[in-house]
């Protein structure tokens, strides 16, 4: 004769089941933009040395209005709705973080040399480092807030606060890999411009987006021992990604008075972002 389990063992089962998916879909949200970066980055194995400039300033607006609308609706939002219980000042901790973002990555620009794909000059102190070390430098600090971006939604979403569930944090998973995959492109073709082999551009471009999963378990952490932190985190994130908006990403796309490409595809990318986290979150 044979014994059915006991309701115990069910339930310890179906503990272990829920915990397994749930984990495995912490992973593939965290992993998701480096992906992006990585298919992105493999472009310069199939193309010629230099991408198209129309091309290139659509990929850099639609960038921009991707990092503009997820900074909107996933991160800055959330941060005033965890706060609703402060009334008309829901605002503070959202404006605090937000101005904190912005210190952040404007202080990271001034301490660290790098070039930015279309610069004929480094920014940052000198140094002697290479060109193509500089250029990885660059997108690195570009990757840095969207990957602390996926880590603050994904910490909130394990803490079960804000409202904001796994559908959100995919979501912005989504769209901010959708952007990194021009991104990666963008950095990989400059590398081979400056004589790197295709396999070393490819290498190299992989490499700047590795930051961002570490951007994001780093920030988990952080909110893990500090709870409290998480409308700060949400809205420092969002604070830094607009940072690279206006610091990089739109002043690169619209040089020389050439606007209209930049603001179609910052139109794109917005309302993909913005329809991504209304359908998905």
């Amino acid at each position: 004769m044979t014994t059915q389990p006991d309701g115990g063992l069910r339930l310890v089962f179906t503990r272990i089941v829920l915990y397994n998916k749930a984990m495995s879909g912490v992973i593939i949200t965290l992993l998701l933009p480096f992906l992006g970066t990585t298919l992105g980055a493999a472009c310069v194995l199939f193309m010629n040395r230099e991408m198209n400039d129309n091309l290139e300033r659509a990929l850099a607006g639609f960038a921009a209005g991707v990092m503009v609308a997820a900074s909107v609706w996933s991160l800055l939002i959330p941060s005033m709705d965890q706060c609703a219980a402060m009334g008309r000042l829901a605002f503070i901790p959202a404006v605090t973080g937000f101005a904190l973002g912005i210190l952040f990555l404007f202080l990271l620009d001034r301490i660290t040399p790098h070039l930015h794909a279309l610069a004929k000059s480094p920014e940052g102190p000198r140094s002697r480092i290479s060109r193509t070390a500089m250029l990885v430098f660059a997108v690195t600090l570009h990757n840095i807030p969207e990957g602390m971006a996926v880590g603050v939604v994904v910490a909130a979403m394990m803490n079960g606060s804000g409202g904001i569930g796994f559908e959100a944090a995919l979501a912005l998973a989504l769209g901010i890999a959708i952007q990194n995959f021009p991104e990666g492109a963008i950095v990989s073709m400059p590398l081979r411009t400056e004589g790197n082999s295709k396999a070393k551009s490819f290498i190299y471009g992989t490499l700047s987006g590795i930051v961002e999963p570490l951007a994001a378990v780093l920030t988990i952490m952080l909110t893990g021992v500090i709870s409290g932190l998480l409308p700060y985190l949400l809205s420092f994130a969002a604070g830094a990604m607009i940072y690279v908006v206006v610091e990089e990403l739109l002043p690169e796309a619209s040089r020389e008075e050439k606007t209209d490409i930049c603001t179609i595809g910052f139109a794109l990318g917005f309302a993909l972002m913005m329809v991504l986290d209304v359908a998905l979150g």
